[in-house]
């Protein structure tokens, strides 16, 4: 998109899904002069409620479709498991960065594995199950491994760990037919990430990788820079934009990747912001959901450089309980901290291992910043 043709304020913007990332991209937007209409089927969306309007119907109900495209200058998404019919759909009438087709192969596990295999990408074994033969027939040499369902799992939701085919077999029924992969389960020696930003020219914008640490399947810790060789940090970078430059995206990108035996291995795309790229809203010149939009509408990409250290800890639904007891964590205690910096995404009632908030330490040392993270932590009750 040529300068001229770029969307400017105070035009109108579609966000697809309400979260907390949805939010942040609403708040992004209005700093810089845009409004926003977002389409979410949750009355108490987080994005909806400070967005301009907010469509609260389901993300196939194509009468609200045709109005909200009508109203946009161009629409993005924050989650993918909006149906990627829907996003075509919305492409006939106004931009949609990134494209269904990106969309389709990040929100399918079997489409993501056999996109990076057919590219040539790292990544660790696996077989498709579309039936019970698919696992009477796995290799030995598979197990462990962990058997996770194609579609709408994240944060450890719809996968299990099995030793062997008979655990593998009654997971998959428990899973109730639904089609899945099977991978094999490998030791790590960390796991990374890498969120970057790519524009309709192709240019690519890096954040710096981040080392991910998690609990029961979700995100609880990320530091930044990376505790990673430098040639393994250049090597995250390059197979993520890759990645990104065979997808055609346009948009922020998320890229896991696992460390195995000193061996880079990609784990998930996310076609989206990143829980793992939350300290970009601290500790960056410009954050992943300012990128976000500046590629959607067809303005130059910022600065991804970190100008300081950071430590980001998720807050989940957890936090607010004490037993059966509910209330609000103390968080003076966190204010306390002139270096901490508390987001919280105003979502309508904490649940265990919802994603509630996260606070961000930075820093000139990302060891320091990690020490003090790590005491805040514990001084609002997160157990090491």
């Amino acid at each position: 998109m040529s300068a001229a043709s770029a969307i400017l304020p105070p035009a109108t913007l579609g966000m697809l899904g309400g979260g907390q990332l949805g939010r942040f991209f609403v708040a992004a937007a209005h700093e810089m002069g845009y409004r926003v209409w977002v389409l979410d089927p949750d009355s108490n969306s987080p994005a909806g409620r400070i967005a301009e309007r907010h469509f609260c119907t389901a993300y196939d109900d194509y009468a609200a479709l045709d109005e909200f495209a009508a109203g946009c200058a161009a629409i993005t998404t924050e989650f993918e498991n909006v149906p990627a019919a829907t996003l075509d759909y919305l492409a006939k009438f106004a931009p949609v960065r990134p494209a269904a087709a990106a969309v389709a192969v990040c929100q399918n596990r079997l489409a993501e594995k056999t996109f990076l295999r057919d590219h040539g990408l790292p990544h660790g074994p696996f077989i498709a199950v579309n039936g019970e033969d698919d696992l009477k027939k796995a290799p030995a040499a598979l197990f462990p491994a962990i058997l996770k369902v194609a579609r709408f799992g994240y944060d450890g939701k719809g996968q299990a760990n099995v030793a062997n085919i008979d655990e593998a077999l009654l997971a998959f029924a428990r899973f109730q037919g639904e089609h899945c992969v099977l991978e094999q389960r490998l030791p790590l020696d960390q796991e990374l990430s890498v969120v970057l930003a790519r524009d309709g020219e192709g240019r690519i914008a890096t954040f710096p990788v981040g080392e991910n640490q998690h609990t029961n399947g979700i995100l609880d810790i990320t530091i930044v820079p990376a505790r990673a060789a430098a040639d393994l940090r250049r090597e995250a970078e390059a197979i993520a934009g890759c990645i990104a430059e065979k997808l055609g995206y346009i948009g922020t990108l998320g890229v896991e990747f696992f460390v195995s035996g000193g061996r880079l291995l990609v784990n998930e795309m996310a076609p989206r912001p990143h829980n793992s790229g939350h300290y970009t809203l601290d500790a960056c010149v410009t954050d992943q959901f300012v990128q976000q939009l500046r590629a959607l509408c067809g303005l130059p990409l910022g600065e991804a450089r970190a100008h300081s250290a950071a430590v980001m800890v998720n807050l989940l639904g957890d936090l607010w309980y004490d037993g059966a007891h509910y209330r609000e964590p103390d968080w003076s205690r966190l204010y306390a901290v002139p270096n901490l910096k508390l987001h919280l995404y105003g979502k309508h009632h904490a649940r265990p291992g919802r994603k509630m908030g996260h606070f961000t330490v930075i820093g000139d040392d990302v060891e320091a910043a990690r020490q003090t993270a790590l005491a805040a932590r514990r001084a609002i009750g997160i157990a090491d």
